[in-house]
């Protein structure tokens, strides 16, 4: 019988899961690396989430290791080209968790919006600033997204519904596709100096590792907003954000987002 490693705290759906096809299953919680590696050789699978890291030195110790599954999109976690020097397969989950990304995403562009955070603070703190935090409307603004794969296509579609105008920048996407969504492909430049809400879906690869730096950030609207929800390093961490700006992101798994002239459009 296969032996299995799940770390990260794994739902039970999916260990139960794992279980009815015949695996023999042991559930762990998050692993540093020396720790995993101690305990990685008696497993011929292993899966993990996003806080244990299979590194080099783990796949190493895995002498019987046969697949690495990540419950998630990204794979940047694991030593991708460890892996295949020793044959082992990396696996991921594109998809599962592109409605609860792309709704995240939508949640986090009305509360930026309507100020909620700071309201929530002053109103903690016993005062009521109603017109100092009135917001604004989503209606009729811009949005640009940065990478319409999977989950940059279901924030489109959504906020199609709040009926914003909605700009895209991904070099791998024809004008035809784009406007079969009922989005407009515009170039990096000018998604930046259109946009008053930016919303950020590529994943992180050393090709979209700082695509925004100082000079990007520099273009946008005075009062712009970029919105994302998951940990993003594609903006470099020499540029500051200005105060009304936030930077956040969520990632999808495909092709690499870049600066080229070698756009598909």
């Amino acid at each position: 019988m296969k032996r299995v490693l799940v770390t990260d705290g794994l739902q039970s759906v999916g260990v139960d899961a794992l279980r009815k096809h015949g695996l023999d299953v042991e559930v762990a919680g998050s692993l540093g690396e020396r720790e995993l590696a101690a305990r990685v050789g008696e497993y011929e699978g292993l899966i993990v989430r996003s806080a244990t890291k299979v590194t080099r030195a783990v796949i190493e110790a895995g002498r019987r290791l046969e697949v690495i599954g990540r419950a998630g999109a990204g794979v940047d976690s694991i030593d991708v080209d460890a892996a295949t020097e020793r044959g082992v397969i990396v696996m991921n989950t594109p998809g599962g968790n592109t409605t609860a990304v792309a709704e995240h995403t939508l949640a986090l562009l009305l509360a930026m919006a309507r100020r909620l955070p700071a309201a929530d603070l002053t109103l903690k703190a016993g005062r009521w600033e109603k017109s100092r935090l009135q917001g604004v409307e989503l209606f009729g603004k811009v949005l640009g997204i940065l990478g319409l794969g999977r989950i940059g296509s279901e924030v489109a579609r959504r906020a199609l519904g709040f009926r914003m105008q909605i700009i895209a920048y991904d070099p791998y996407l024809t004008r035809e596709a784009a406007e079969r969504l009922g989005v407009e492909s515009v170039e990096l430049d000018e998604l930046l100096a259109r946009a008053d809400f930016i919303t950020i879906h590529t994943p992180l690869t050393g090709d979209t590792r700082h695509l925004l730096g100082e000079a990007e950030l520099a273009r946008l609207k005075p009062a712009a907003a970029s919105s994302t929800n998951r940990r993003w390093r594609a903006r470099s961490s020499r540029a500051a954000s200005p105060a009304p700006r936030s930077m956040s992101s969520s990632r999808s798994r495909r092709r690499p987002i870049t600066r080229s002239s070698s756009s598909s459009r």
